[in-house]
């Protein structure tokens, strides 16, 4: 059949460079402004509250500035059976996690490490590039409802 598709067998590669999102950071000072004042607008009492309202507001900065200092990262999916990188180092038990546009990549360095993690914010990994991430991560990603489906 001439005009039936091609259907590739060609593995999916993924290149993303991971960055800290600028929105994660003003959510973070969100949360520490919305946290002073919610604990001025409660009952505590005032000697009380302040230094709580005033500790809230400089967790929520300095959770901001530190995701703000975190190193950029080089990520590297090859779709086929190596495995993928992160900074030329070969992930141990890499797995993606899906929210929404949120991803979540959870993996080991070498073995027996500790876990590591990373998570882009639809700021930092556009459409075109999370659709990539879907593909190149792996058959559980790309295919979440198999029951609904016949065998």
């Amino acid at each position: 059949m001439r005009n039936s598709p091609r259907w590739s067998k060609g593995s999916v590669n993924c290149r993303l460079e991971w960055r800290p999102s600028r929105l994660l950071q003003a959510v973070l000072i969100l949360l520490g402004v919305l946290g002073a004042v919610s604990v001025l607008a409660s009952e505590m009492p005032r000697p009380w509250a302040w230094p709580v309202a005033v500790a809230a507001l400089a967790w929520g900065g300095w959770q901001a500035r530190s995701e703000g200092r975190r190193p950029r990262r080089a990520f590297w999916f090859p779709g086929n059976d190596r495995l993928p990188t992160v900074d030329g180092t070969p992930m141990q038990d890499a797995h993606v996690l899906w929210r929404g546009p949120l991803a979540f990549l959870r993996w080991r360095e070498g073995a027996g490490r500790r876990w590591r993690h990373a998570a882009w914010w639809p700021d930092t990994l556009p459409a075109q590039q999370r659709r990539e991430l879907r593909l190149a991560a792996g058959a559980g990603a790309a295919g979440r409802h198999r029951g609904d489906r016949a065998p």
